[in-house]
């Protein structure tokens, strides 16, 4: 039924039990093959195995009347490690035994099919516990007090030191599982029940938080946190010139300053602002100033550019994204920029609502050179950092 094979190897087949109803999640089809996203809970659980190399293919026990189902999504994984499903049993110990008569390699991981956030490192823990254990699982230790209770009324104390809370995968030599299953007419809610009566010695492995099994209607909803909140972050650029021509003052970062000349433009001609306001829609992949403020509609003319930053900002808080971080060079030979860049860094941090302390002003020169070293104008490049909340 299984074979030994080269102790160097260490083959391992990974058996995802999801043959069961799903009943306590609600009407409707079976919770495993649910969506999470644009895809099943049990298409997230095969992808969450298959992430890892050292595992050799992975075997799903389903119901017969899921094949349909699950046919579609080996359709859309389409991976050789991803073997052809089997056909559970009564019970899910009856599954589970169904699929270790189906393995041939040294080891097996038993995982639930409704625990689709399983991360790779809580795995690589657990294979890493192979090499010295014959048979191991991934749980946590209770950190919340446990009391007895017996008709409402609590009746003892349970020591939390000595209590775990189990997870899959649990993680067994295949000869050992196999006969310990073959040899009892016992069943079990996980696996390790049935080793541990069968003399098979198991070490616990830290698990995961996140790896939780979708059972009740709002587990979903936290799945959906842990599978679709995958870190998006976002580095726009901005740049902008406006010439310098007749005037007693210049505009930057909204901060009004004295000067020998003015910038030239169709609004405020702030070109700094100007910088951080295309920095943040490139960002967002959202086009620039010209785009949305165009310079040949009058509404614009000598308007605040705080009014472009505010759309920008806008916009960042209609797609759920937040500021985390703005750096602005102004480029000038004239004038002197450090006396106005902590005025300027808490304007732009008025306007975009984030803390001063995200926010950085500097300025440098061109030692001469080109047109801003000729003070024929000025010019200023922004970076922001979006993050998806």
């Amino acid at each position: 039924m299984f074979q030994s094979i080269n102790r160097d190897m260490n083959s391992i087949t990974a058996i995802i039990v999801a043959a069961g109803r799903g009943t306590r999640a609600g009407n409707g089809i079976p919770k495993q093959y649910r969506k999470i996203g644009k895809k099943s809970i049990l298409h997230h659980t095969i992808n969450s195995l298959l992430a890892h190399n050292k595992i050799n293919n992975v075997l799903c026990v389903i119901h017969e009347d899921d094949i349909t189902l699950f046919a579609d999504i080996a359709s859309k994984i389409n991976n050789i490690r991803l073997s052809k499903a089997i056909l559970g049993g009564e019970t899910r110990s009856e599954s589970v035994f169904n699929g270790l008569k189906s393995a041939s390699s040294d080891y097996v991981l038993i995982h639930d099919g409704a625990r689709p956030c399983l991360p790779i490192s809580a795995l690589n823990r657990l294979i890493d516990g192979l090499e010295k254990n014959d048979a191991c699982f991934l749980g946590l230790p209770v950190v919340d007090t446990l009391w007895s209770v017996s008709n409402t009324k609590i009746t003892e104390n349970i020591p939390r030191e000595t209590v775990w809370k189990a997870q899959t995968p649990q993680a067994f030599k295949l000869s050992k599982i196999y006969n310990a299953y073959k040899n009892t007419n016992q069943t079990s809610t996980d696996d390790v029940g049935i080793a541990h009566a069968a003399g098979i010695k198991v070490t616990p492995i830290i698990g995961s938080e996140k790896n939780i099994k979708i059972t009740n209607p709002e587990d979903f909803n936290l799945a959906e946190q842990y599978i679709g909140n995958k870190m998006d972050i976002r580095v726009g650029n901005g740049f902008d010139v406006h010439a310098l021509g007749i005037g007693s003052y210049i505009i930057l970062n909204g901060i009004k300053i004295p000067h020998t000349k003015s910038m030239i433009g169709h609004s405020d001609a702030d070109v700094a602002m100007h910088a951080i306001t295309d920095a943040i829609f490139g960002g967002l992949c959202e086009g620039d100033i010209g785009q949305w403020f165009p310079p040949t509609d009058k509404t614009w003319e000598n308007a605040s550019s705080d009014i472009f930053l505010k759309k920008a900002v806008k916009l960042c808080e209609e797609q759920n994204y937040s500021i985390n971080h703005i750096d602005c060079t102004i480029i000038c030979e004239t004038p002197k920029i450090g006396p106005h860049a902590e005025k300027m860094r808490e304007n732009i941090a008025k306007i975009t609502n984030i803390s001063i302390s995200k926010i950085s002003i500097k300025a440098t020169t061109t030692e001469q050179l080109g047109f801003t070293g000729r003070n024929e104008g000025i010019a200023a490049q922004a970076t922001a950092t979006l993050i998806k909340k």
